[in-house]
């Protein structure tokens, strides 16, 4: 019986030890898939701890992010991000708005509205024509940034393939069947900081928050918190439940697109980042906050897994292409 990490409201959010799959018998690795795929089935979450990913990496990788957004404005304003096609970048305070909704112009609405308040970095595969990093200058504090996080990355994106092959041993499927859907890396490492705000801006406006309601939008996400909070998933009731940090854990949670690719039998579920519970202050200091959003190739075309139908009537979404789906995503975003 694995723990709950969150429960409340008809939410149940496991915390499953990831190193009974990586590294237990053929038992433990069977018995940690199903409670995979099952807390993806019926939460869309879960929190992963013993991940190969260290601690002392981890700690390495936020002071990282912090030194770099400490620079100063006009300085990560010649990073910018630039199109959906290359996602790559820094983003200002007000820049992207997430949400659920999918047209441009009810966006910026709302964006005008409640601007989210953060500010990000994304770094994509490096290599990918067309489309470089936004690398910041190495000097001072920021010597071996992109070293950092270029190894990050490739952590992560091991991660990817730990993950998936989990779900594949959870529905019966061959382990190495997605292995081919997500080798080449196609996955992009945010950076995020929300600024220390003043808790009357929360007071002022109550539909402000650091981050709107949304669902991620491809595979999963990995994604790695301070211990600031704030981050509040939906439940099947409707009520946003707190996704308190635990120490030395990842966040999981699947995205739209492995949702469609399971025919629904797995759940993308809404989220949030919202005024964190810090008690009586006058300011709510800034939190950092690392997602690493796993995607399949976007080569790859993207229909019902096998298994999760039993005739052609029963499949709900047509097949798609993996990176014209994310790169429709991402152009009402921002």
């Amino acid at each position: 019986m694995e723990k709950a990490a969150v429960q409340g409201d008809g939410l149940l959010i496991p915390l499953i030890d990831f190193s009974k799959f990586l590294n237990g018998d053929e038992t433990q690795k069977l018995e940690t898939a199903k409670a995979i795929l099952k807390g993806f089935q019926t939460a869309g979450f879960i929190y992963l701890k013993n991940i190969p990913i260290t601690t002392e990496t981890r700690s390495h990788v936020f002071n990282s992010s912090a030194r770099l957004f400490e620079l100063p404005i006009n300085t990560k304003l010649s990073h910018a991000w630039t199109t959906p096609q290359a996602n790559r970048g820094y983003s200002a305070p007000g820049r992207e708005k997430v949400s659920l909704l999918t047209d441009s112009s009810e966006v910026e609405k709302v964006r005008t509205a409640a601007p989210d308040i953060k500010e990000s970095f994304e770094i994509g595969r490096e290599g990918e024509p067309g489309h470089p990093n936004h690398w910041p200058v190495e000097e001072g504090e920021l010597v071996g940034f992109k070293a950092t996080m270029s190894d990050f990355f490739d952590q992560c994106k091991a991660l990817h393939v730990d993950v998936m092959r989990a779900i594949a041993v959870g529905m019966g499927l061959e382990p190495g069947f997605f292995d081919g859907f997500v080798d080449v890396g196609d996955n992009t490492l945010r950076l995020l900081h929300y600024p220390a705000v003043n808790r009357e801006v929360f007071k002022i406006n109550p539909g402000q928050v650091r981050a709107g309601e949304h669902s991620d939008y491809g595979s999963i996400t990995l994604l790695f918190q301070d211990s600031r909070g704030g981050l509040q998933v939906k439940s099947p009731n409707g009520q946003f439940i707190d996704a308190t940090p635990i120490e030395g854990t990842c966040v999981v949670n699947a995205g739209d697109l492995l949702a469609r690719w399971s025919n629904d039998t797995i759940k993308s579920t809404i989220h949030r980042v919202v005024e964190p519970p810090q008690g009586d202050v006058d300011v709510h200091p800034p939190r950092y906050s690392i997602a690493y959003f796993c995607n399949p190739n976007f080569k790859d075309y993207i229909e019902a897994l096998p298994g999760t139908y039993a005739t052609e009537a029963e499949k709900k979404y047509d097949g798609i292409s993996s990176g014209d789906y994310l790169v429709q995503r991402l152009t009402a975003t921002y």
